[in-house]
């Protein structure tokens, strides 16, 4: 049986981010709340556990997982973009949306999608999501929790307990969160592309 910890939505306690930081680097999956759902996550180029979180949502291997930024400055560590493509990026972050870019040498191969050599970026607008990143020092290797078969994330953290409480590390009931997905927008050839409609505003990035 996973871990349970109960976390504050605006004043996250301290104490217990930080043991949620060390199950993380000790190679652990947890679900973590944002503004868009509850999310999987685990650390940067973590093989095994990244297989975990595949078999938790069935994945194949086409699917772009995302990095979990803290900020702009991060995010453009793991990624490569214009200065056009930069200011949609600052306009629009934090927030719920995951943009796909060509990815950087700092993305370990595994994680970029094996064709397009792309990966998932993302700055939530959520007190403990950004009190994680705070505190690892790094992005999350994220995935949002939707189960097979399912079109939305999981919002409630018993039912998450009943579905998966047997296949991750740590469970975070942060409360309630945003019940849709994020919106995907994809720069391809540095332009904007929607390839899912979530919570975020698509007009910014539909000409």
């Amino acid at each position: 049986m996973s871990q349970f910890f109960q976390i504050h939505p605006e004043n996250p306690q301290v104490r217990l981010i930080k043991q949620a930081c060390e199950i993380i680097r000790r190679g652990g999956l947890i679900v973590y709340p944002t503004d868009s759902g509850y999310a999987l996550g685990c650390q940067i180029g973590d093989n095994n556990a990244m297989e975990r979180l595949r078999r938790i949502r069935q994945l194949d291997v086409d699917h772009n997982f995302t990095l979990v930024c803290r900020d702009l400055s991060e995010l453009s560590t793991y990624a490569k973009f214009n200065n056009a493509v930069f200011r949609l990026l600052k306009a629009y972050t934090p927030g719920p949306y995951t943009f796909i870019l060509p990815a950087t040498k700092e993305v370990p191969r595994k994680l970029q999608h094996p064709k397009r050599k792309t990966i998932g970026l993302r700055i939530p607008e959520h007190t403990i999501a950004l009190a994680l990143l705070e505190e690892l020092n790094e992005p999350l290797m994220s995935s949002t929790l939707i189960l097979p078969g399912d079109d939305m994330p999981m919002t409630d953290a018993d039912d998450i307990v009943d579905a998966i409480g047997k296949q991750v590390d740590l469970i975070i009931d942060g409360g309630a969160c945003g019940a849709e997905p994020t919106t995907v927008v994809e720069f391809v050839d540095d332009l904007p592309e929607v390839t899912r409609h979530g919570m975020g505003d698509t007009a910014p990035f539909e000409s």
